[in-house]
């Protein structure tokens, strides 16, 4: 049985409700075509999307087209608007494209609301392990509607890290693999396990401290960035400036390690 969410609300619960039942939805689609050959296309030399991909994108926008037409949808594989607008579904039907494609199970479904340019409610919910990450700003954030809370490392060398590599790596990969070994040098262990989604919520959910990444879309990060900050996390940009989801870069982590991770990202750069 898929889980589901009593957390309490400060905005019209239906917005909540709503970003669930998407990504719930979108998650049922996921497990019942995984490693059954679905059709796969080239974005870019490595960038992969699936028929899944595109099929639970445009089930998403006509269940909004239905329940709220003057909403505005913003989703990875058909784009959107980009102008400022009071309500914005920042949605990627499938964070984790290339290991969904290969059979590895870790991918995800991930949904923001953001009202007036601010994330208010956050979905993201990976159906081969049934977890149901959900926040509402200001209210908390929630893995199967248990509170989330980040961890309490404070130290480099007991940290787990976990980052991602843009899709041109192959182009250029020596400023990557300058700040991932300068991490690994310093950290217990980094981990890369393709999804920047999952990568988020699991810093709110204190399995991982820190993470960073660069080259993103709104779509990457909305939702797991408000999971973060609602389970006690801080997100900045690798640069320690505000965050801001059209920039594309981001640093995450329990608050604790900030500032010696944004330290080692300004040295290794």
């Amino acid at each position: 049985m898929a889980p589901t969410s009593e957390e309490p609300c400060g905005v019209d619960p239906v917005f909540l409700a709503t970003a669930v039942e998407a990504v719930v939805r979108a998650g049922d689609i996921h497990r019942s075509k995984f490693r059954s050959g679905v059709r796969i296309d080239k974005k870019g030399a490595i960038d992969l999307v699936t028929e899944v991909d595109v099929e639970v994108e445009r089930t998403f926008r006509a269940m909004i087209a239905e329940r709220f037409p003057d909403h505005q949808v913003l989703a990875e594989e058909m784009g959107g608007s980009t102008a400022p607008t009071r309500f914005r579904w920042v949605f990627d039907p499938l964070d984790g494209t290339t290991n969904y494609a290969h059979g590895l199970p870790i991918f995800c479904a991930s949904l923001a609301l953001e009202i007036d340019g601010e994330a208010a409610v956050a979905a993201v919910y990976d159906a081969t392990r049934q977890e149901l990450f959900t926040a509402e700003r200001g209210v908390g954030a929630w893995l199967n509607g248990e509170p989330l809370g980040v961890s309490a490392t404070a130290e480099i060398l007991e940290a787990l890290l976990v980052t991602g590599f843009p899709y041109d790596v192959q182009e250029n990969p020596e400023p990557y693999l300058r700040t991932f070994g300068a991490f690994l040098s310093r950290a217990r262990a980094v981990r890369r396990l393709g999804s920047a989604a999952i990568d988020l919520c699991y810093v709110a959910a204190g399995r991982m401290d820190g993470f960073w990444e660069a080259k993103l879309k709104p779509w990457d990060t909305c939702a797991g960035a408000l999971i973060v900050q609602e389970a006690g996390g801080r997100v900045t940009g690798i640069d320690g400036q505000p965050w801001n989801p059209a920039n594309g870069h981001v640093l995450a982590s329990n608050g604790l390690l900030h500032p010696a991770m944004l330290e080692i990202l300004a040295a290794s750069r």
